[in-house]
């Protein structure tokens, strides 16, 4: 169990990488914080937390980056919920309340909407077609983690490759829930370690089973990403009422 000060410094590493990816260093924490604690309580805390498994230290003089467990603990315990921003929420409702009873054009329109918006690559198709599509891959490989990483690159591109059979293995992730995040090595998709997905099931107006997914680096807007995922969820729910 983590302490509320060993919770908070976790919480502002993950916020600080997400927004820089760079490792992150207890004066970044200090200054763009206003932690009322000394530098050493703060490095003396990260090191609990690296000991711990929430974080480690890529180079012996660089800041720390969140593991995959300090990822699945900000998850589980301190993302929260994130309203989405009424500029979102009216591109989407203007995109897809139009379309809701062409699915096909739907379900291309959801995919190139979640992508341009997370910036990460969205997957969304119906199931029992197998019918599936995707947009933003540009914008997931333009991220800082493929920069100089062609073998992560290749990985990456070969889920499109295999598009069938990879929302296959996410389907088997989400088990009978309705949505799922897979961080890291949890995802099913690459073979790397450098991606994190979200995953939800969805429903057409003529009852047609379909399914959402945000693919994106670790550090990725959890928060916000659910919250796109769980609008288009409900939208489409309201399009069947």
């Amino acid at each position: 169990m983590l302490t509320e000060r060993q919770q908070k410094i976790l919480e502002c590493i993950i916020k600080e990488y997400t927004r820089k990816a760079n490792p992150v260093g207890s004066t970044s924490i200090l200054e763009g914080y206003g932690f009322s604690f000394s530098p050493a309580t703060i490095r003396m805390e990260m090191a609990i937390l690296e000991k711990r498994g929430y974080l480690y230290q890529p180079h012996t003089s660089a800041g720390r980056i969140p593991t995959d467990k300090g990822y699945r603990y900000f998850i589980g315990s301190l993302m929260g919920n994130q309203e989405l921003s009424r500029r979102d929420q009216f591109l989407i409702q203007e995109e897809l309340l139009k379309l809701r009873v062409k699915n096909l054009k739907l379900v291309r329109t959801m995919a190139r909407l979640l992508g341009a918006l997370s910036h990460n690559l969205a997957i969304s198709g119906i199931i029992e077609d197998k019918e599936y599509f995707q947009s933003g891959i540009k914008g997931l490989l333009s991220q800082p983690e493929f920069s100089k990483n062609v073998d992560e690159i290749c990985r990456t591109v070969e889920i499109l490759d295999y598009l069938d059979q990879n929302v296959e293995k996410l389907m088997a992730k989400l088990g009978k829930g309705e949505m799922t995040i897979l961080v890291g090595r949890e995802n099913p998709l690459v073979k790397g370690k450098e991606c994190s997905v979200i995953v939800s099931r969805c429903q057409f107006a003529d009852g047609e089973n379909g399914i959402l997914a945000i693919m994106g680096p670790k550090r990725m807007e959890y928060a916000k990403n659910v919250s796109l995922v769980k609008y288009v969820v409900e939208l489409l729910k309201k399009g069947r009422s």
